[in-house]
């Protein structure tokens, strides 16, 4: 499948609903993304009109992969620190591929357009990002060249008396 990735596209109604509707289905699918199923789109809304707000700030921006009729397949966030002394490296926050196409390689090219597009920051020399222990994300990122370099045993509250860690991953790009 052709995806075409995109760094700061024009946030569309078209492109909000997209948005709306792969978050959903990421979530619904049983993604690490910041909800545990079910969901529906008026559960995701608020949190999408934060990011959305973030992106119009300059506070966050948004890669986003779509096929050949616009619909939209995968996201990430880049965030920068804000920190003085760590403006050398981005948060990847929100990281997600459409269910039904999973296993198709498009979670590898997004991480690759991720690791392009971080690349065009000026001074930014690495990605860092946290997965939800317990999903299989730590493996798939390791198989896109991330470390582990930390681990907060526990952290995620899935459900009562369900925990996940919280692992923290890095990719040095320089």
């Amino acid at each position: 499948m052709n995806v075409r990735f995109d760094l700061d596209p024009s946030v569309t109604p078209e492109l909000h609903d997209g948005l709306c509707r792969l978050w959903t289905d990421v979530s619904n699918a049983g993604g690490a993304v910041g909800f545990v199923p079910p969901v529906t789109r008026e559960d995701i809304r608020p949190d999408l009109l934060r990011k959305l707000t973030a992106l119009a700030e300059g506070r966050e921006r948004l890669l986003v992969g779509r096929d050949e009729t616009g619909r939209v397949l995968a996201t990430a966030y880049l965030a920068p620190t804000g920190h003085r002394l760590m403006q050398h490296w981005l948060w990847v926050y929100t990281v997600m591929v459409d269910p039904s196409l999973q296993g198709r390689g498009i979670g590898r090219a997004l991480m690759s357009a991720v690791a392009d597009a971080a690349r065009t920051f000026e001074g930014i020399r690495g990605i860092r990002l946290t997965c939800r222990g317990g999903t299989g994300a730590r493996r798939f990122y390791e198989a896109c060249g991330y470390k582990v370099v930390g681990r907060v045993p526990g952290a995620i509250k899935v459900a009562e008396g369900e925990f996940r860690d919280d692992i923290t991953m890095w990719l040095e790009l320089a």
